[in-house]
């Protein structure tokens, strides 16, 4: 049937999923269709040229499928075993020589975070954690963009006395207090700020003239500190997601650098680089594919300042000069830009391309698409408040005894874990709804349901009878349909993990925790565990090893482990 099949393309095409008919299966289309063969008769002519060897125990055919069924014995002893022996580290792969960078979130340092934006935060995170336990080396950027209109905006109304202020900007900051967090406090005028300006030009004029001293390195001595009070702010709300950064990238360096002039410079001897009649330079990027809006793009003003696409042009060389891959989240409003950014690369000869990883909006229900410019955000801080207080309820509800400082752990870890949870199990490029009725759940597709499942398995091994580590077991006693089933699943997490982070489907992770959580409640309500008699020492280690599973998949959906709810 011709030459031997290479084994990487056999393996690259090898399903791991599992299913009724086995445990692995191989679609042979491709390989039928070299061999010039129907794919049945393929999987037929395969099946008996082969023999069920080391850890595979069954083959059949089914269609164009080659199904393999594991060796359920050996399964289990490997498995648990490197549970066992790897801990912590279960799923997790050894460094990779590549190191890779992920740009998140950078989002304008001009006030609170609103919920649509968080989700490029919590995708980024947790792409990044699957990074690197996938055995990449990985530095996070936050990419702080201080020299557009919008933090020029800030500039112009905090630089002013406030008895200064146009009375309509003012009233915004009735009540406030400088105690507030930064970014809600600085933050308060700029809806107004940004509705004034449309209306008053000689105002507007004075900002285009901030921005113009920003694009040329001559900011204000107050516009840095002002940036950097806000993004503080911004970056505390962050935290209580568990969402960090290693470097925060500000964009203004690249112009101090001289970096953008250097972009500048090439740009203007690309191939399709043209001067317009009033000094601006542009590329036509008519060959690029792009929008017939598009096609013209600007990359340097006539007064010989730069754009925002070249400043981006910029950095992104800078980060190819580190990193082997690099990462950017975007939104779905910023795809024009990435294509954009792709086009300019190409102009300087550059054969690298970030990878782009976009994603959908986020909004809550009868709220619309947010917008912090027209003041129709609903805040982060406001949504974790509620998400604490509705998780305070539910647990006061189910646990009494419990002390306030007990409360109150569990409430901050259960709102943010939903919270977390509730945004990435969706695939980026579907939109999500906010609902915090599925949020909170602690039944069903949720993050409350598996950190109860990982405290469930906690209450179990914390049980006198259930003996302490390392736990013993002995293969052949875990071979119920229900056993069998949760081995198989604990066993799929470093190949889900891999794929997860190579893919950039954070959101398989998270489906991955939920099929295990919900996995283990049957095996938990089905099968006895301590009171199973000679079988109790090794369903005693499969429950070990579920929680050591689960826990790790949650550590990299950063959603907080609960040894009690």
């Amino acid at each position: 049937m011709g030459e031997p099949a290479d084994p990487e393309v056999i393996r690259s095409l090898l399903d791991l999923e599992g299913g009724p008919q086995g445990d692995a299966a191989l679609p042979v289309h491709r390989l039928a269709a070299a061999a010039k063969v129907p794919p049945s008769e393929f999987a037929d002519a395969v099946l008996a040229a082969i023999r069920p060897r080391g850890n595979v125990e069954s083959v059949s055919a089914r269609g164009a499928y080659l199904n393999f069924g594991a060796d359920s014995v050996r399964l289990t002893e490997r498995t648990l075993r490197a549970v066992f022996t790897l801990g912590p580290s279960y799923g997790h792969r050894a460094p990779t020589p590549e190191s890779a960078c992920v740009e998140h979130t950078s989002a304008n340092p001009t006030g609170p975070f609103h919920v649509g934006r968080v989700r490029n935060a919590l995708i980024g995170d947790t792409l990044a954690r699957a990074l690197r336990a996938a055995g990449t080396p990985l530095t996070t950027h936050y990419y702080v963009d201080d020299l557009g209109r919008q933090t020029a905006m800030i500039t112009w109304i905090w630089t002013k006395p406030l008895e200064q202020w146009p009375d309509e900007i003012r009233a915004t900051m009735e009540g406030a207090s400088p105690d507030e967090k930064p970014d809600h406090y600085r933050g308060r005028p700029y809806p107004a700020v940004s509705a004034y300006l449309k209306t008053h030009p000689i105002e507007a004029q004075e900002v285009a003239d901030l921005v113009h001293r920003l694009e040329t390195g001559k900011a204000p001595p107050e516009h840095r500190a002002l940036a950097e009070e806000i993004l503080s702010g911004m970056v505390r709300s962050l935290a209580r997601l568990g969402v960090s950064f290693d470097e925060f990238v500000w964009e203004s360096d690249f112009v101090r650098s001289g970096a953008v002039d250097q972009v500048l410079g090439r740009l203007q001897h690309a191939p399709h680089a043209r001067m317009e009649e009033n000094g601006a330079w542009a590329i036509d990027t008519t060959t690029y594919g792009l929008p017939k809006e598009q096609t013209h793009v600007v990359f340097q003003r006539g007064n010989g300042t730069s754009l925002y696409v070249s400043r981006d042009v910029a950095y992104h060389l800078a980060k190819f000069a580190r990193f082997g891959w690099v990462i950017d989240v975007l939104g779905q409003d910023h795809q024009l830009h990435a294509r954009t950014l792709n086009a300019l690369l190409a102009e300087l000869g550059e054969a690298r391309r970030p990878e782009f990883v976009i994603y959908q909006d986020i909004t809550v229900p009868d709220g619309g698409r947010m917008s912090t410019r027209k003041g129709s955000a609903i805040w982060l801080d406001q949504l974790l408040a509620e998400a604490v207080e509705r998780a305070r309820q539910e647990v006061l509800a189910r646990r009494e005894g419990l002390s306030a400082e007990e409360v109150e752990h569990i409430a901050e870890a259960v709102a943010t874990g939903a919270v977390r949870y509730h945004i990435l199990r969706v695939a980026p490029e579907k939109p999500v709804v906010f609902h915090w009725e599925d949020a909170l759940s602690f039944e069903g597709r949720s993050g409350p349901f598996c950190q109860y499942s990982y405290a469930r398995a906690s209450s179990v091994l914390r049980k006198p009878e259930a003996g302490s580590p390392p736990y013993a077991f002995e293969a052949d006693r875990l071979v119920a349909p229900d056993e069998a089933a949760l081995i198989r699943l604990i066993a799929r997490f470093p190949r889900v993990v891999e794929q997860s982070a190579h893919r950039a489907h954070v959101h398989s992770i998270a489906g991955y925790a939920h099929d295990l959580a919900e996995r283990f409640n049957r095996f938990y309500h089905a099968v006895p565990v301590l009171r199973s008699g000679d079988e109790k020492a090794s369903r005693v280690a499969l429950v070990a090893a579920v929680r050591q599973t689960l826990g790790n998949a949650l550590d990299l959906l950063g959603v907080t482990r609960l040894e009690t709810m």
